[in-house]
């Protein structure tokens, strides 16, 4: 059985002498001289705005690409498998100059650097965004991250894709597209449930570069905000009052009118969230469809929906709070009762509203109606659903 074994060993033996002699050949100048690496073909394959930046090594492997804009930002990027091809992470952005920095390498392991240039042209169309709630607010426990586009957005998914929210709990949520009470696509992030108080939400928009069909975008959005106290407003409109409910329990109730019954004066009924406290303003019928039935300055006004119901102070209904609905559609109660009700209630707290003759259903782009959707209705609204 040994002699197997030493025959196995001498053609190893011959192997390495047969490798070396051909070494040395080449050393010498021989017919088997190594020849030196032909140079690596690079090529920048996409330079369009809206895709991602990617390069291409022939003849070769890329060791390192780097992609810098006008304004010295960094397009990072990653090597596919083989190393022989580059892509970015983002995409270029309209109306941009890059400059494109490669070290190949050979495959005798030679590197060399090439440089080139290209611009994206400008942007037929621009598209910006509105954000709510705003940066480094602290809002009531059925805000939604709300985003609403200056022009229309067909491209729905690619925009979503940009969109990432991160929360400090891992709040379950998701996108919806809507359409916004202005006539504007807007999109909204909520929770599958009310948020928990000291919930920090932040968002990246990574938007620079993506094409939302109606026009592009040119820059990134960043926002965050807290939420504040688990505080929900119930109103009753049959009994005519208002509940305040803080932490599950009741802690104060308010006598209230509603809408008139049997016309377009009834209130809405379902989830409103509270939008604003704009405190004094000018209320005019005629506005909202309603006529010449008044034009008056309201006080502590807190705006419910954009089709114009509110919450405020009404003391010329003062002989209807408790006993009957007999606004304009609002929700009035007395001076001093409204006083208090405006300091202690938050931007994002939602009002629960309950009554027979109402006319509807809070929408979800009237204001922010997108608690009256079950969980599963709203997440079908996600364009990546």
């Amino acid at each position: 059985m040994s002699r197997p074994v030493l025959a196995a060993v001498a053609l190893v033996a011959s192997l390495t002498a047969c490798t070396a002699q051909a070494a040395d050949r080449g050393s010498s100048g021989g017919s088997g001289a190594a020849k030196d690496a032909s140079p690596v073909k690079v090529t920048v394959v996409d330079r369009a705005a809206g895709k991602p930046v990617s390069v291409t090594a022939t003849g070769g492997t890329l060791a390192e690409v780097k992609v810098v804009d006008g304004e010295g930002g960094i397009l990072k990027g990653r090597t596919g498998t083989g190393g022989t091809s580059w892509a970015s992470e983002r995409k270029a952005a309209p109306g941009t100059s890059y400059t494109v920095e490669v070290t190949s390498r050979t495959a005798d392991g030679k590197e060399s650097t090439s440089r080139s240039s290209f611009s994206t042209p400008e942007a037929d169309k621009v598209n910006k965004v509105t954000l709510a709630p705003g940066k480094n607010t602290t809002v009531g426990i059925a805000h939604p991250l709300s985003i609403v586009f200056d022009l229309p957005v067909t491209k729905k998914a690619d925009v979503e894709k940009q969109l990432k929210v991160t929360t400090s709990n891992g709040t379950e949520g998701s996108w919806g597209w809507v359409k916004d009470y202005s006539g504007r696509d807007r999109a909204d992030w909520r929770p599958r449930e009310y948020w928990k108080p000291g919930t920090k939400v932040t968002l990246e928009a990574d938007l620079d570069g993506t094409d939302s069909g109606g026009g592009w975008f040119v820059r990134d959005y960043r926002t965050g905000f807290t939420i504040g106290a688990a505080q929900i407003v119930k109103v009753d409109l049959d009994t005519h009052r208002l509940t305040v409910e803080r932490d599950g329990r009741a802690v104060r109730t308010i006598p209230v009118s509603g809408g008139t019954p049997g016309g377009d004066k009834r209130s809405w009924r379902g989830t409103a969230v509270l939008m604003a406290k704009e405190g004094t303003i000018n209320m005019n019928s005629e506005t909202v469809g309603l006529g010449d039935a008044y034009n008056k300055d309201v006080d502590y006004s807190m705006r419910l929906t954009w089709s114009g119901m509110y919450a405020h102070a009404a003391p010329w209904n003062a002989a209807y709070f408790g006993k009957a609905n007999k606004s304009s559609g609002c929700i009035g109660m007395s001076d001093e009762n409204a006083a208090s009700f405006y300091a202690s209630v938050n931007v994002g707290d939602p009002f629960e509203i309950k009554g027979r003759e109402t006319k509807g259903i809070v929408a979800e782009g009237n204001g922010y109606g997108a608690w009256n959707l079950s969980w599963d209705q709203w997440k079908a609204k996600s364009a990546l659903r």
